[in-house]
């Protein structure tokens, strides 16, 4: 649920109302679940032509989603070397924020969606995406070596979820911890939060970003007691980072 520390004109477009049935009135809550710089690792597999939850569970040869923060950046992570890197945010059917990785050849792939999009006045974050695995082959030492690199495409997203996903991405400091490093060069970002370089899970907002909102979480924190006479909403009791 919600309170004011200033004037608004607009409830955020990704809270849904629910009821409370301790009470039996109802609240707002989030429809997204998100661990402020610990969201859910989707991963590109380039030898099997994959994406899988976590390295474990398969969500096969294509992922469609619409885009909530990304950013193309050069650096060294997960011990793999300096590399040319594309990071994706997004909410999966369940709406759980999830980030996904590409590199390489995907890199230039996703560059090829992005410019025609610029030109069209649109963003990723406009569109759904589809993201397939397409196969590849070539000769190493006389052998021939199977890959798969990312294709990207897109087609028309429904304007409320891409309201609901805008909103969210500015309410919230969207970052994986484990992929950003102090060294990184970054090329393009759109909605993404720089953490601090103290790593100590407080971000620093770009200058580029929109400026917060004045909507807060009252189970974290409420900024204020309620206007004279208000009567503020009543907050269900969840974790203040997890939502159901």
């Amino acid at each position: 649920m919600f309170t004011l520390s200033g004037p608004t004109t607009a409830v955020p477009a990704y809270l849904t109302e629910r009821l409370d049935e301790a009470t039996g009135e109802l609240v707002q809550v989030p429809r997204f679940r998100y661990l402020p710089g610990h969201p859910r690792q989707v991963r590109f597999d380039a030898k099997k032509g994959e994406f899988n939850l976590g390295g474990v569970t398969p969500l096969g040869g294509s992922l469609s989603f619409i885009p909530l923060a990304w950013r193309v950046f050069q650096d060294d992570i997960l011990n793999m070397g300096r590399k040319l890197w594309a990071e994706l945010f997004y909410a999966d059917d369940k709406g759980a924020i999830c980030a996904v990785l590409f590199h390489g050849y995907s890199v230039e792939n996703l560059y090829r969606l992005i410019e025609p999009l610029f030109y069209d006045d649109l963003t990723l974050a406009d569109v759904l995406i589809t993201v397939t695995a397409e196969k590849k082959q070539t000769t190493k030492e006389g052998k021939k070596a199977t890959y798969y690199i990312a294709q990207f495409s897109y087609q028309p997203a429904d304007p409320a979820e891409v309201a609901a996903r805008q909103d969210f991405a500015r309410d919230f400091a969207i970052y994986r911890a484990e992929t950003y490093t102090g060294a990184v060069d970054m090329r393009l970002q759109h909605a993404y939060t720089v953490p601090r370089e103290d790593h100590d899970d407080t971000p620093t907002r770009p200058a580029a970003a929109a400026a917060p909102s004045p909507l807060r979480l009252a189970a974290w924190r409420p900024r204020r007691p309620p206007p004279q006479g208000g009567r503020p909403l009543r907050p269900l009791s969840y974790s203040p980072l997890i939502f159901n």
